[in-house]
C-alpha cells in the first residue's frame, strides 16, 4: 500500500471513530434526559400525595353521595343550623368535621364560654359541619355519618342540637380510625335528649347529598379548612385554641351593636 494509500486509510479511520464517539454522546445524553424526566415525574408523584392533607387536614374534593338531595327543616337563610336566640346580637359561624382534632381542640377550649353566651343571649350560633375528612376513617365515612345524625337532629329535633354537638366532641374519635359507629352515635344522641325514632333514623342516610352538597359548596366559596370561625361575617384570626380570645371578640361585638 502507497504512503498516500495508508493516510487515507488512516483519515478514514479517525472519522469514522470520531462519528461513533459523537453517536455515544449523543445516546448518553438522550438518556440522561430520560432518566432526568422519570426522576421529576417520581418526585411529583411522592410530593402530590403526601400533600394531600394540605387543607387543615384535608382537600377540597368534590364529596360523592348517592340518593335524592334532601335539605333539612329548620335551617337558617343561608344553609347553616342554627342554636340560640335569632335575636341575639353576634352570630357566630362554626365550620366543622366532626373528625377534625383541631376541631375538638377548639371545642375543649371554647364550649363552656360559647354555651355560656348563647344561654345569656349574646350570641348565636350557626353550625356547618362538613365532610372533607371522610377519607380518614378508613372508609366508614365517618364524617359524613356523623354531619347526617346533625342534619337529622336539626331537621326533626332542633332544640337538641347544641347538646348533641357537644356528645360527639365529648366523644370524637381519632383521626385515621374508623370512628363511632351508627350504634354509638345514636346513644350519644339519646344521652343528649333526642328521640329514639330520630337517632334510629341516622341509619337512613337521608341528608348524606345535603352533607356533601354543603361540604363542597363550603370550599368553593374559599374556606381553607376546619374549625374556621366568624363573627358577624368575619373569618375570627385570633387563638382559637385558647380560652378567652373568642369570648373577648364576640363580647367586643355584642358591645359595638349596642
Amino acid at each position: 500500500m502507497s504512503k498516500e494509500a495508508r493516510i487515507k486509510t488512516r483519515e478514514l479511520r479517525q472519522a469514522q471513530m470520531a462519528a461513533a464517539r459523537r453517536r455515544n454522546r449523543v445516546r448518553l445524553a438522550g438518556g440522561v434526559v430520560i432518566v432526568g424526566l422519570l426522576v421529576a415525574i417520581i418526585a411529583v408523584v411522592v410530593n402530590a400525595a403526601s400533600n394531600g392533607d394540605a387543607v387543615s387536614n384535608g382537600d377540597s374534593s368534590p364529596n360523592s353521595a348517592s340518593g335524592q338531595l334532601v335539605t333539612p327543616a329548620n335551617l337558617t337563610d343561608a344553609g347553616a343550623i342554627p342554636v340560640g336566640q335569632a335575636a341575639a346580637p353576634v352570630t357566630l359561624e362554626i365550620y366543622l368535621d366532626y373528625m377534625c382534632p383541631a376541631c375538638g381542640k377548639f371545642e375543649q377550649a371554647n364550649s363552656g364560654e360559647i354555651d355560656r353566651l348563647v344561654k345569656a343571649g349574646t350570641v348565636k350560633v350557626h353550625l356547618r359541619p362538613i365532610s372533607f375528612l371522610d377519607r380518614a376513617s378508613k372508609g366508614s365515612k365517618y364524617s359524613t355519618r356523623a354531619a347526617n345524625a346533625m342534619a337529622t337532629v336539626a331537621d326533626r329535633a332542633p332544640e337538641s342540637v347544641w347538646a348533641f354537638n357537644t356528645e360527639l366532641f365529648n366523644q370524637q374519635p381519632e383521626e385515621g380510625t374508623r370512628g363511632l359507629s351508627d350504634e354509638q352515635i345514636a346513644e350519644l344522641a339519646l344521652k343528649a335528649g333526642v328521640s329514639r325514632d330520630v337517632a334510629d333514623a341516622f341509619t337512613e342516610r337521608t341528608f348524606e347529598r345535603w352533607v356533601a352538597n354543603t361540604t363542597d359548596a363550603a370550599f368553593k366559596s374559599g374556606l381553607q379548612g376546619t374549625p374556621t370561625i366568624k363573627i358577624n361575617g368575619t373569618v375570627f384570626e385570633g387563638n382559637v385554641y385558647a380560652s378567652g380570645p373568642l369570648t373577648q371578640a364576640i363580647e367586643a361585638a355584642a358591645g359595638g351593636t349596642r
